[in-house]
């Protein structure tokens, strides 16, 4: 709830009435953690970040398959990492005109991995 006002996704003191009005999720304001946010991945220390920037990227290229946030168009990856250090990066899609291969978002991938290696 502080990284909420902290960034100031909403005021101070609000973020409680920010939650409650769905405004932290699809829908709402801003979709934060649509893949469950690093608790979900079992915070892989070290790779905590990089979990972080593929799942922007995969957003702002429209290969996230259900996770999909619509209309996803600029996305910030906040991270607290050991002794107090912070991380805040914005992402924007580049190169507009190129369409999304959906490499992601395929739900039958082993069906594009040779059976032998």
């Amino acid at each position: 709830m502080i990284t909420y006002e902290g960034l100031q996704l909403c005021g101070v003191g609000e973020a409680g009435k920010f939650i409650d009005a769905g405004d932290n999720t699809y829908g709402g304001q801003v979709v934060v953690n649509p893949s469950g946010g690093l608790i979900a991945k079992g915070h892989p220390l070290g790779a905590t970040g990089l979990a972080q920037c593929a799942e922007l990227v995969w957003q702002l290229r429209g290969e996230a398959g259900t996770r999909q946030v619509p209309r996803a168009r600029i996305a910030l990856q906040h991270n607290l990492g050991v002794g107090g250090a912070v991380v805040v990066t914005m992402y924007k899609k580049g190169f507009q005109n190129i369409t999304s291969n959906n490499v992601a978002a395929t739900e039958n991938i082993k069906e594009n991995v040779p059976s032998k290696l």
